[in-house]
């Protein structure tokens, strides 16, 4: 085997997923010395290899970031990338938060994955460029809207809470009569974590419902621009 030549262990729940992966990572001269089914095969044969790589899906039977975690433990010589469906922020920043690497998408072309192994595995960046524009446009608009509001947080009207930057973000996006899913997927999270935002804000608020929570803000937010104009 060549010295430079890399080598994977494949961790997906999906045989047929596994099968067209390693054809393509074996056609662009990467070893596959094993594969997995179940995050704690996935530790097991990491360990037992200790590959460059392991490639991981983020919903792998046992849980993607339980095994991340694991890897990065007792086998750090291994590079973690994750290699899945989700295009969620937050699940991003959990893989990376767990010692992944990198963060794929399935959907990308086939072409660009053993490229992407490669950076990797030189300790560069490997991100799905749809998810590193999405995350590019989620940092401007998240400051755009904290600079822009920043007079007008609750805490600042005297309302004595404070809401996150997303729970703000999913109140405003509720106010414009959109449902969960829509705002999920503006936002790119899951319809639970909306959910969760949601009732995190409304308890904060100390209102009954997420309309209640809505009013709420909006009051206060038309009052602080008014004050804003007659100063």
């Amino acid at each position: 085997m060549s010295r430079n030549r890399l080598t994977v262990v494949l961790a997906d729940s999906h045989a047929p997923t596994r099968a067209g992966v390693r054809l393509v990572l074996e056609s662009a001269d990467f070893t596959v010395v094993a594969e997995a089914d179940h995050a704690d095969a996935a530790v097991e044969q990491t360990r037992l290899h200790r590959p460059s790589l392991c490639l991981l899906d983020l919903s792998i039977s046992g849980g993607g970031l339980y095994a991340t975690r694991r890897i990065r433990d007792e086998a750090p010589e291994t590079t973690v990338v994750i290699l899945t469906v989700s295009a969620s922020s937050d699940d991003f920043v959990e893989a990376i938060a767990a010692g992944a690497s990198g963060y794929l998408l399935k959907g990308a072309p086939a072409d660009r994955l053993p490229e992407a192994l490669r950076a990797a595995a030189r300790g560069e960046a490997a991100f799905s460029r749809t998810l590193e524009r999405r995350l590019v446009e989620e940092f401007r608009a998240r400051e755009g809207r904290r600079l822009a509001d920043r007079r007008f947080h609750p805490r600042r009207r005297g309302l004595g809470v404070e809401l996150t930057g997303r729970e703000w973000e999913v109140l405003e996006l509720i106010s414009k009569q959109l449902s969960t899913t829509v705002v999920a997927q503006r936002l790119g999270i899951s319809d639970v974590t909306v959910r969760r935002h949601i009732s995190s804000a409304v308890r904060k608020l100390g209102a009954t419902d997420r309309e209640g929570a809505v009013e709420l803000l909006s009051g206060h937010t038309r009052t602080g621009r008014q004050e804003g104009r007659g100063r």
